[in-house]
């Protein structure tokens, strides 16, 4: 039974995040011509090989973005690269599920939140709450 409430409240989040996955849809069918794959992992569509972008992932509603290869990929924590550091690392996939949690939850509104917390940073609090998640398997959303 808590399996099936799960699914339910997944399928009315991705109803409520929507808008975000369509952009998200739209950007990785436009980037399968040039080597991006898709394939779902970590609660969502993922499109692997995203030829565009700096590197790393982007999450939109339930689409993932992604110019590596596997979600299994390490990274560092958004405070250990601000600081310089290396040893502070998490599975990407990880991150970018707590991202999807709370595109899920925020629908419409995660975009202008995540930018009004401070955008790519370390002092975000959706940042920060994605690297504790990736850390500890707790606490995705960004307000304690």
């Amino acid at each position: 039974m808590a399996r099936a409430g799960a699914v339910l409240l997944y399928a009315l989040g991705a109803v409520w995040a929507s808008p975000m996955s369509l952009a998200g849809l739209l950007a990785g069918l436009v980037a399968l011509p040039f080597g991006a794959r898709a394939r779902f992992s970590d609660a969502a569509l993922v499109f692997h090989h995203f030829p565009w972008g700096p590197g790393g992932a982007l999450t939109l509603g339930c689409v993932i973005l992604h110019t590596g290869a596997s979600m299994d990929e390490q990274t560092r924590t958004y405070a250990c690269a601000a600081r310089g550091g290396h040893d502070e690392r998490v599975r990407l996939g990880d991150h970018e599920r707590a991202h999807v949690y709370q595109a899920l939850v925020l629908g419409p509104l995660f975009l202008p939140l995540y930018f009004a917390c401070g955008g790519i940073s370390h002092r975000n609090r959706f940042e920060q709450a994605a690297d504790r998640y990736a850390q500890t398997g707790r606490g995705w959303w960004p307000w304690a």
